[in-house]
């Protein structure tokens, strides 16, 4: 069996499935031999030709030379662009692409200046460059595949695979294109230079030079180039093959030459072979024999609304619509200009674009050259499009799922192996524009997978940031506990203990903003500051009344302390002779009253806060009125007048209370029977009271009052002595039985209570009342209580009937007195006077405090 080589030296040849054999009609432009036209006054350069994008050098005004690159970039498929001519730059701006879809792209647009002059240009020999330095030289002249894609030449010629095969493209099998065969005719030695390159640079065992038989010019010049050239005989030939379309694709002549089939999704480079068009072995071998960058191609202007057709050198940039100009193109209606050739070419919408390095032909067919547009029909499934395509896909299929908008299923049945050729299209009975289809479907699955690929870029970005972001802050705690650790290490004993405390100044301080923060937060009744000079004032006044009411009392307590050890002396002990039922009703009586006058000093405690709160907020507490302040007065002065006449029919009655040098002028009895009256409710344990005892009370009810009474003072002698044992007037009796001291506070506590009105200048201190009174108090509170229990003794026993019934009538009579004093014109003449005289003081003190303030 013969070698894939030894078959390639008899020329033994593949057949490749599906294609067609449309009418060639080459004979309208392959007759004259390449020729240029005229110079445009103006050029067109797009900046990214080809390859990634570029960074322009240049800028509007700037005068350039013909060869000159107006872009910098970096990348392995980066390709410069050169000016076509020498001008200056007029624009840079968005213009009409060389497209189907006509969208803008950046341009350098280029005046000419008619002088075409070159920039300086370096030629080399092949022996002068290394392999690096020629594909260096290739890239820096922009040199791209000039069939049509346009891929980068430098690409191709650095295969990461050794290859054994390099075919020169010659078929050129789409009708009316005639470029390929025109060059090969006329430049058959300079495309023999670029071969013997492309053979430096790859050393192939064999390079193929494929020509249709339709060319037999190109294929005898190609011929007898081979043996002028010095490349080696044996390992070049020229190969001539069947004329059918679409032989000229990549992946099919691959297999008409060899009978390899280029897997989907592979490159010839993988099986070892690599594919040149002859345009760019003509290219090549012009950048390094010449040193000329890529500026201008063959392009094939045909068709027979051309007055002149043919094959012309035109420079890259030049417009469609100038070249067509230049060969007298005569328009007509509904014209169609085609960039390429009938199968694979579109027509443009706007004829002011650019040639570029995959610009071929430019077709401008007649009337009856071109078919008019048909409606797109049904497809009736005849199959065949699948007879005709030589990738041997399903155009049937991908067509239903392109137009479904599935572009994934058609996806899956290898839409990216279609190379475009048009077969389907043309063989197509219902007329389906089927490559449209296939095309709107590729740039859908483009757009996709490009918008995939920048999302997954972006999330492993995100990710690098997030890990990066973790990976600082796990560092700074690292640094941190090493530091604390070195601290700790390298701390003394001292400097614990400094640490320590100032830890714990820090917790104290933080303890005092806490408090501080409480009580500033507590509700208030004023809206002044605790250091308020004028809060003070109020303050000290305040106190300097409670000081003077408690040297009152204890002047008024002295003195009833001695007149009681007078009346001590007159009270038999042996009396007494309650039982211990009638002790506990008067226990209990004083424990109620002892609470009673608990819960009135609270409330006159809560009263004298509001008044004094009141000081300090005038402005948002009202002011009594004058009728309010007359009603008061009134009152006070009524029961100042009660009190003042009940003490004197009890001492005109009561032959214990004369005067004595000993005694208070003032009658206890009096103030024990008020203060009785105005704070105790009418029950049968306090019957001894003067407003509750009736003329008709009989001997029993007073002597057991009189019994209760003893007791009372008993118990209370008790309480004293067990207080102060110094006392004499306390000594314990042994037929007293011993209780809590609540009875004589509760005692003392109602009758002062009793005495006087609630008003804040006569509230007795809850102080008084408590466990740690002094021995002097104690002894002043026995004594008051021994004079009173006596002197209701003796009420009770000898004038019960005359004292009670001038009391009842008494008490009548100052009501009357009351009311009629509340209502007599003098008094509130009288309480005007007094309330005015508080206004005057009130606002003194104001602008006395206003004035301390400032």
């Amino acid at each position: 069996m013969l070698t894939l080589l030894e078959q390639l030296d008899k020329g033994f040849l593949w057949q490749s499935p599906g294609g067609i054999h449309p009418p060639q009609l080459k004979t309208l432009s392959n007759q004259s031999a390449i020729s240029r036209l005229p110079l445009a006054k103006r050029f067109i350069v797009p900046v990214p030709l080809v390859g990634e994008q570029a960074i322009l050098t240049v800028s509007v005004g700037d005068k350039v030379l013909k060869g000159q690159a107006l872009t910098e970039g970096s990348g392995f498929t980066y390709l410069p662009v050169h000016a076509p001519t020498s001008g200056h730059i007029i624009a840079i701006e968005q213009h009409a692409s060389n497209h189907a879809s006509a969208l803008p792209i950046l341009s350098c647009v280029i005046e000419a200046d008619g002088l075409d002059t070159w920039c300086e240009l370096t030629s080399n020999s092949l022996e002068q460059l290394s392999k690096t330095e020629i594909l260096s030289k290739i890239k820096q002249a922009g040199i791209a595949g000039m069939g049509g894609a346009a891929f980068p030449s430098h690409v191709k010629l650095n295969p990461a695979s050794e290859i054994d095969l390099v075919i020169i493209n010659g078929i050129e099998c789409e009708p009316y294109i005639t470029s390929d065969d025109r060059l090969m005719r006329d430049h058959s030695d300079e495309i023999l230079a670029g071969v013997g390159i492309i053979h430096h640079l790859l050393n192939p065992q064999r390079i193929i030079i494929a020509i249709e038989d339709n060319k037999p010019e190109a294929a005898k010049n190609m011929q007898a180039a081979i043996e002028r050239s010095s490349l080696p005989k044996g390992q070049i030939r020229v190969t001539v093959i069947p004329t059918k379309y679409p032989s000229g694709g990549e992946k099919q002549l691959i297999q008409i030459i060899t009978g390899k089939e280029v897997p989907s999704g592979a490159i010839p480079a993988q099986l070892g072979i690599v594919v040149h068009n002859v345009g760019t072995a003509y290219a090549i071998q012009d950048a390094i024999y010449h040193g000329k960058p890529l500026v201008e191609r063959v392009v094939t202007l045909t068709g027979e609304n051309i007055a002149k057709p043919g094959n012309y050198w035109l420079p890259l940039g030049t417009t469609v619509a100038d070249a067509l100009q230049a060969v007298d193109f005569k328009p007509s209606t509904q014209q169609k200009v085609i960039v390429g050739g009938p199968m694979m070419g579109y027509a443009l919408a706007d004829l002011d674009v650019p040639i570029l390095k995959g610009t071929n032909c430019l077709l401008v067919p007649s009337p009856e050259e071109i078919a008019p547009d048909t409606t797109e029909k049904a497809c009736i499934r005849c199959g065949e499009c699948a007879v005709a395509c030589p990738a041997l896909l399903l155009p049937q299929q991908l067509f239903w799922h392109a137009k479904a908008q599935e572009y994934d299923k058609a996806a899956s049945f290898n839409l990216k192996d279609c190379i475009e050729c048009g077969c389907c299209s043309y063989v197509c009975p219902s007329d389906i524009p089927l490559v449209e289809y296939y095309r709107v479907a590729k740039s859908a699955l483009k757009t996709a997978a490009e918008e995939k690929h920048q999302a997954e870029q972006a999330k492993i970005r995100f990710e690098a940031r997030l890990q990066r972001l973790e990976d600082e802050k796990n560092a700074r705690e690292a640094k941190a506990k090493e530091a604390a650790a070195k601290r700790q290490a390298n701390m003394k004993s001292s400097d614990k203990d400094a640490v320590a405390a100032a830890m714990a100044r820090i917790a104290a301080k933080k303890a005092q903003a806490e408090s501080n923060t409480s009580v500033s937060e507590a509700p208030t009744v004023t809206t002044q500051t605790a250091i308020d000079p004028k809060k003070a004032a109020v303050n000290a006044a305040i106190e300097r009344a409670k000081a003077k009411k408690a040297a009152q009392a204890d002047t008024s307590n002295v003195k009833a302390a001695d007149h009681t050890d007078a009346l001590l002396d007159n009270i038999n002990a042996d009396d007494v002779k309650t039982d211990d039922k009638q002790a506990k009703v008067a226990a209990a009586i004083a424990r109620a009253k002892a609470k009673k006058a608990a819960q009135a000093n609270d409330v006159i405690s809560s009263q004298t806060d509001a008044i004094t709160g009141s000081e300090h907020n005038k402005d948002q507490v009202t002011p009594p009125d004058d009728k309010q302040a007359r009603v008061a007065a009134a009152v006070a002065r009524a029961k100042a007048k009660k009190l003042a006449q009940a003490a004197a029919s009890s001492s005109a009655t009561d032959p214990i209370a004369t005067p004595d040098a000993n005694v208070p002028t003032e009658s206890t009895d009096a103030t024990d029977a008020s203060a009785d009256h105005s704070t105790e409710p009418l029950t049968p344990s306090n019957t001894i009271e003067p407003q509750t005892a009736d003329s008709s009370v009989s001997d029993k009810q007073a002597r057991v009052a009189a019994a209760v009474a003893k007791a009372k003072a008993k118990k209370l002698a008790q309480v004293a002595a067990g207080t102060s044992a110094t006392d004499p007037i306390a000594t314990p009796d042994a037929n007293v039985p011993t209780e809590s001291t609540d009875a004589t506070d509760a005692t003392d506590a109602s009758a002062d209570h009793s005495t006087e009105p609630l008003t804040p200048s006569n509230t007795i201190e809850p102080q008084t009342a408590d466990s740690s009174v002094s021995d002097k108090q104690a002894r002043v509170a026995a004594a008051v209580a021994k004079a009173k229990a006596k002197k209701l003794a003796q009420v009770a026993e000898d004038n019960q009937d005359q004292s009670l019934e001038n009391q009842h009538n008494e008490q009548h009579n100052e009501q009357h007195t009351e009311m009629s004093t509340a209502l007599s014109p003098e008094q509130a003449k009288k309480a005007k006077v007094a309330a005015a005289v508080a206004k005057a003081k009130a606002k003194k003190l104001a602008k006395s405090a206003e004035q301390e303030e400032q």
